[in-house]
Formats: C-alpha cells, sequence, structure tokens
C-alpha cells in the first residue's frame, strides 16, 4: 500500500517485493526499502536484503505498530541504515503505524503486567494502529515523495556548481 504510493507518486518506478528485488540496483537513481518492524528493526527478510544494497541513494520507509516519532520507530530506521552495504546515502525515512498482526496481539494479552509490550497502554496504541496505513498516510507519503523530488533537485544544483 505505501510502496505502490510512493511509486505512484514518483512516476516512473520499479516496485518489487524484497524476494524479487535485481542484485544489480546501479541503474536506480534512488532505492526505496520498505519494511514492517520485528523486535524494533526490520523484519528477516528485509535485514537480510539491506547488507547488499551499496554505492546507492536510499528511502527507508517502515509500518509498524509503535506510535509515530517514537523512539522505538526512530530507533529501528538507525538499525535499518546499520545494516546497509557500503558507501549509501540515506536521503529520507518515511514510517507510518501498520495494523499489529492479530496472533502478536493475541501473545501480548497474556503478558505480565509490567511488560511495556501489554497493559492499557498497548492496547490503545494497537487500536490506533488498526486503522493504518489509511488516507491521511497515503498523503503523507506523497508529499515525503514530492520532499524527496524537491530534496534530489536541490543536491543537483549543487553538485553542478561544484560546491559538494
Amino acid at each position: 500500500m505505501i510502496a505502490e504510493r510512493m511509486a505512484k507518486a514518483a512516476g516512473d518506478a520499479d516496485v518489487f517485493p524484497i524476494a524479487d528485488m535485481p542484485e544489480d540496483l546501479s541503474s536506480y537513481e534512488v532505492v526505496a526499502i520498505g519494511y514492517w518492524l520485528r523486535r524494533g528493526g526490520p523484519d528477516p527478510q528485509t535485514m537480510s536484503f539491506l547488507p547488499k544494497v551499496h554505492d546507492a541513494k536510499v528511502v527507508l520507509f517502515q509500518t509498524h505498530g509503535a506510535d509515530p516519532g517514537s523512539e522505538h520507530a526512530v530507533t529501528a530506521f538507525a538499525r535499518a541504515a546499520y545494516l546497509l552495504g557500503e558507501h549509501c546515502e540515506i536521503l529520507g525515512t518515511f514510517g507510518c503505524q501498520g495494523k499489529i498482526n492479530p496472533a502478536l496481539i493475541e501473545k501480548r494479552k497474556h503478558s505480565a503486567p509490567d511488560d511495556p509490550h501489554a497493559g492499557e497502554k498497548a492496547r490503545q496504541r494497537w487500536e490506533r494502529a488498526a486503522s493504518h496505513p489509511d488516507e491521511a498516510d497515503l498523503e503523507a507519503v506523497t508529499e515525503f515523495v514530492a520532499q524527496m523530488k524537491r530534496k534530489l533537485a536541490m543536491l543537483q544544483k549543487y553538485l553542478e556548481k561544484g560546491a559538494y
């Protein structure tokens, strides 16, 4: 959903599941990599893929059950970036809530009362996340792509002046 909207906003873009990503990404001006969070970082398949990405301008995007802008969400971007191969430049990051796996919610319901991933606050967060990504998230990703396009254009002008 997010990847498709991002590609539509970008215009001329290809969308691949991680398992089907081409090994050679050098023909792409920007490589956008999306994933869902598992234990505070990218899902296992994406974790295996990220080190294979090198010499690329990268956009990372993620969905998660955490609140947007929370430390959990921000730290997950750092973990993903750390896994990237050599000489990657991160142009930007986009995150939004996403529905949490119902099996995980069921498991959390039976957690200890002092578990930070359970309790009333967690239940409220699960309820908020259940409707995401929503139309507001899709509008936000469209604006994010517009920002990334402006950023690339400014970078290109800067490079043409030899100021970098």
